[in-house]
């Protein structure tokens, strides 16, 4: 918005500044709003909770971690075990826990096939939770 002021001097100059004291003074008093009905948020409604007894929490079960290296080796847990004797090693360690869970980790220059072996006596065994560990990148 112009606003027209006259001089001594007769001429119109149009005068192009904003004043932003109001607009200050409306984002403060909405920062205040804003800071006083943040809390009410997040608990809108109240409940009185029942008491009861103190459960302890389930136990966080850690996976096992199966790692290949650049030379084929396969280990469970930095044990090494052989390919051949890995899927029945599986097997029995599914059979103690059923909700086992897998971490793979795979050399990045361990070849193809190893990895596919590996893949898939985890896949015959049973075990169903399986995490390829990778690192981010490009």
């Amino acid at each position: 918005m112009a606003m027209n002021t006259k001089d001594s001097g007769g001429e119109d100059d149009v005068m192009g500044e904003i004043n932003v004291t109001p607009l200050v003074d409306v984002m403060l008093v909405l920062l205040v709003v804003f800071i006083v009905t943040a809390p009410l948020l997040t608990q809108a409604v109240h409940v009185n909770l029942p008491k009861t007894a103190e459960t302890a929490p389930p136990e966080e079960k850690e996976a096992v971690y199966i790692s290949v290296d650049a030379k084929g080796k396969v280990f469970i847990d930095k044990t090494e075990i052989a390919l051949e004797a890995f899927e029945s090693e599986l097997l029995t360690r599914k059979a103690a826990d059923p909700e086992i869970a897998l971490n793979l980790n795979a050399d990045d220059a361990v070849q193809y096939g190893t990895v596919a072996k590996v893949m898939s006596s985890i896949e015959r065994s049973g075990i169903t939770k399986l995490s390829v560990l990778t690192i981010p990148g490009k």
